[in-house]
């Protein structure tokens, strides 16, 4: 079945439910190749907390046909690039190759995420590796206060829980339990397989029929709809974790809308103007006019049916009290005021710019096209995108300040603090009960 659509990108649904679409990018003499499976680490039980990531390491040991070092080969051998990431709601396993090799970096694409091997003396060389890299993560303040700050605002839900797992979780997963993860949540319905640079549509097509050709079978099946892992039922909340570091990571804020709630593009206004840029109020009160931080900003997480938006900011330990009592008062301005006609405008011309920029190169162009696949089963033009961008009016940011702000607020600290009530007051006020 084949569906024209009016963004320029080429979609095909093949027998089983594989889909393929394509995005082909004039002046490039690339190919980026993006298998996508509607997997990630809300997808496991608690007792297998990284097994979607895990996975995605244990994959590119070895295939019937090819071990690591073969896979490594072939592909330094074309000068490409074989990677993959692992997310909340999906996984991604690509390749970035000249387009006279897109064949090759898709066959052997798929063949890592389709045959990969789930051999017992791999699990435990990888089982190490991905130890090695939640110490790395440990080792890295930002990192771990991400984690720690959506385990504060949504408890032990599996959205709160962090992607790469426990060292717990990590040393009592065993093989059968990563084979059977990959034999189940692993099936056509949920893969995307995107493309874009230098390429054909019907080219890629009969490619990847050639390389899912034991998959492709059947009736095309539509796709699974993703459903809530169940209500989060915790109450956001302070978290503390020491570091006898030089600086206090600090990163505060509230739960946000699902991807399906229609308030995206004003929160992403609200949020550029916030802290997304260097004339935004964050930046201008807490680092031009004060000079208390070298880095502040502010983000927002967007999943099926919830997300999160919050503030970050690093600065000496003694500085974190008025840190955060600026970041309160600019948030407790804006939710009472609105943002500017000015910032406003501004936002919106910082998201026009960067959207397009975003978008020079053929591994940008297939992360678009595969998550807008997997996440709403549409795809816009660019020219659409910033047509919808300049739509949104003060009015409706001012709306969504007013609802979003209001909300419980959850923060998290990671820095030299024996205790929370060591914390300065304006960090424990923040939270609700702390």
């Amino acid at each position: 079945m084949r569906t024209p659509e009016p963004s320029g990108v080429r979609r095909t649904v093949l027998p089983g439910g594989v889909r393929v679409v394509t995005e082909y990018v004039p002046g490039v003499r690339s190919a980026s190749v993006g298998v996508w499976v509607a997997v990630g680490s809300r997808d496991e039980g608690r007792t297998v907390a990284g097994a979607a990531h895990f996975l995605e390491h244990l994959l590119f040991k070895a295939t019937p046909t090819r071990t690591a070092l073969d896979i490594a080969q072939v592909m330094d051998g074309v000068g490409g690039e074989l990677n993959a990431f692992t997310s909340k709601e999906h996984t991604c396993f690509y390749a970035h190759v000249l387009d006279e090799d897109l064949h090759l970096g898709l066959d052997l694409v798929a063949d890592v995420v389709l045959r990969g091997r789930c051999r017992a003396e791999d699990v435990d060389v990888e089982r190490q590796v991905v130890l090695e890299e939640i110490s790395m993560r440990d080792d890295d303040p930002e990192d771990l206060l991400g984690d720690a700050f959506l385990t504060a605002l949504f408890g032990d839900h599996p959205i709160g829980r962090p992607v790469i797992g426990s060292v717990e979780s990590i040393e009592s997963m065993t093989r059968n339990q990563l084979h059977s993860f990959h034999t189940r949540r692993y099936t056509p319905p949920r893969m995307v397989v995107a493309v874009a640079g230098n390429v054909d549509h019907d080219d890629v097509v009969a490619g990847v029929r050639r390389s899912f050709a034991d998959r492709i079978t059947g009736a095309a099946e539509p796709a699974p709809r993703r459903g809530g892992a169940g209500r989060i039922t915790a109450r956001p909340a302070l978290s503390l974790t020491t570091r006898d570091s030089e600086q206090a990571h600090l990163c505060l804020g509230v739960r946000a809308f699902g991807r399906h709630e229609g308030h995206r593009w004003a929160l992403s206004v609200l949020n550029t103007a916030i802290g997304g840029g260097l004339s935004s109020r964050l930046f201008q009160e807490i680092r031009e006019e004060r000079g208390l931080a070298y880095s502040v900003y502010s983000s927002v997480d967007t999943f099926s049916d919830t997300g999160a938006f919050s503030v970050y900011a690093g600065c000496q330990p003694e500085n974190l009290g008025e840190v955060t009592s600026v970041i309160r008062d600019v948030l407790a301005s804006v939710a009472t005021d609105g943002i500017t006609d000015a910032e406003c405008a501004r936002a919106k011309g910082s998201m026009r710019g960067g959207l397009v920029l975003g978008l020079e190169d053929s591994g940008s162009r297939m992360n678009r096209i595969g998550r807008s696949e997997l996440n709403y089963g549409d795809h816009r033009s660019v020219e659409e995108t910033l047509a919808r961008i300049d739509q949104v009016t003060n009015d409706e940011v001012r709306d969504v300040a007013r609802t979003l702000l209001a909300r419980p607020m959850a923060a998290a600290v990671v820095g030299p603090f024996a205790t929370v009530s060591k914390l300065p007051a304006s960090v424990r006020g923040a939270v609700a009960g702390s």
